[in-house]
């Protein structure tokens, strides 16, 4: 790694320390998987579909998606575990970590990153009620879609860098969830 982005990486670690965030990994954005079939648990599988500004079909097609991706030369990855009482509560927690999250990416925005863009560890949930269409959204300069969303497996992506991810059978078990930071 040249001395530059040695340098560089430095201070965005600073920044994400200072608010907060330890644990986490620099990743190549060109070892994020895209595949069709995270799209089509979304469209058969999820009750958001349809029904989240950032979610699909409110998202782009998974080609686009994953050329997203090629366009970053750097992304970071944030490792958050968690377990909670009841499915429901797991909103609130996601919430609660995505505006923080949102807080980070604004000071690398700041900090002379002007292509930042963070995916939600979980989807969009700023709302109490979403608006369901972009056009409709209430926070548009606020509301990001998931990893899932961009047609990410999370799960392969995240196991290349030895992360830990395992489908849960019960809400007892201690949840791992991930969000990326794109850096430009």
């Amino acid at each position: 790694m040249s001395k530059t982005i040695e340098s560089k990486r430095e201070k965005l670690e600073k920044l994400f320390q200072e608010h907060g965030y330890t644990d986490f990994k620099w990743i190549e954005p060109k070892t994020i998987v895209v595949s069709q079939w995270v799209r089509m648990k979304c469209m058969f599988g999820c009750n958001e579909y349809g029904k989240n500004s950032c979610c699909p079909p409110n998202v782009p097609p998974v080609p686009e998606c994953e050329r997203f991706f090629h366009e970053y030369s750097t992304a970071a990855i944030f490792h958050f575990a968690k377990k909670v009482e009841k499915p429901e509560d797991r909103h609130a927690w996601t919430r609660k970590v995505n505006v923080k999250l949102l807080d980070l990416e604004r000071a690398v925005f700041l900090s002379g990153y002007e292509r930042v863009f963070l995916l939600f560890m979980d989807s969009c949930s700023l709302c109490s009620e979403c608006a369901e269409t972009r056009d409709k959204c209430k926070n548009p300069q606020m509301a990001r879609p998931g990893a899932e969303s961009m047609a990410m497996d999370v799960y392969s992506t995240v196991r290349q860098y030895g992360f830990p991810i395992e489908v849960r059978t019960d809400y007892t078990q201690e949840m791992n969830r991930y969000a990326f930071l794109m850096i430009e």
